[in-house]
């Protein structure tokens, strides 16, 4: 993907995709990457049933995530001793350096619409492959 000129109203069509440090194929919304974006973008992650995300954080970047269909339990903490389960029409907001994993655990498909406090949803994105098994154990 290559950024285009950012002082134009531009529009991402479905169907562009690329796989971010988390494990999953995102659909391609607006970034930096698609419309040369700085402070925000906006990316849709469909998750298949038993999907779950690599643990990770976003140095100093918010994020706030918007369940569009399906549910999701979110599992978060130093240690992922916390977690919250995201039903379809729920806005999830994650502080930013906050350690967390999105693990689908419905049995069904579920698609997140996923914002950022950066240009690239990718930026900053610290893995913690340390926390991995603990995620995968509950």
């Amino acid at each position: 993907m290559s950024a285009a000129d950012p002082l134009q109203v531009q529009v991402i069509r479905p169907g562009q995709t690329y796989v971010g440090k988390q494990g999953f194929s995102y659909g391609a919304g607006a970034s930096a990457e698609t419309v040369g974006a700085r402070h925000i973008c906006m990316n849709v992650l469909p998750m298949p049933s038993g999907a779950r995300a690599k643990v990770h954080y976003h140095e100093r970047i918010e994020t706030i995530a918007y369940m569009l269909e399906g549910e999701c339990v979110v599992r978060f903490g130093d240690r992922m001793q916390h977690e919250v389960l995201v039903r379809q029409g729920d806005h999830a907001f994650v502080p930013a350096d906050l350690p967390h994993a999105p693990c689908n655990e419905s049995g069904a498909p579920c698609t997140w619409l996923v914002v950022h406090s950066s240009g690239s949803d990718q930026d900053g994105i610290v893995l913690l492959p340390e926390l991995d098994a603990i995620v995968a154990q509950r």
